[in-house]
């Protein structure tokens, strides 16, 4: 596990758990990008979505901060989805020049065909790994997110 002197990284880095996550959230990310593509969607709009359905009335700012995000994109793919009727603004009750974003019923039913498309896959992982392995590997994902917010 040392590092080699003759390259620029450790002989090990492409076995690492960080590298590992990084080809996961690839994989992952390609095939719910094709799926969604059918719907008209990208995997952006489906994590809007599911966000602003969670926690209605989120800002942009909020929403911006929880998908890791700059606000600007945040903003570029609010005014698509308020396009296609599937998000609406609302003026905030205490402070006038922010707006909540509440979904639509256009919204839901995105949501809803979106996240079908989203459970097939997770049940393509899960049928793969079995149940065990899958509780397992989620309970692991959350201990790594835990060790790193700690570090």
């Amino acid at each position: 596990m040392g590092h080699d002197d003759e390259g620029p990284v450790a002989a090990d880095a492409l076995e690492r758990v960080s590298w590992a996550l990084r080809r996961t959230e690839w994989a992952v990310q390609g095939v719910k990008e094709q799926r969604l593509r059918s719907l008209g969607m990208v995997a952006a709009h489906y994590s809007l979505l599911i966000s602003v359905h969670s926690e209605p009335g989120l800002t942009g700012a909020e929403l911006a901060r929880r998908l890791n995000v700059t606000p600007q994109a945040v903003a570029s793919l609010v005014a698509r989805l308020e396009d296609r009727g599937q998000l609406r603004r609302r003026p905030h009750p205490r402070h006038r020049h922010v707006q909540e974003l509440h979904l639509t019923d256009a919204g839901r039913e995105a949501l809803r065909l979106a996240d079908a498309v989203v459970a097939e896959i997770e049940q393509q992982i899960a049928e793969k790994l079995g149940p065990e392995d899958t509780a397992r590997l989620t309970a692991l994902l959350g201990q790594v997110a835990d060790a790193v917010r700690e570090a």
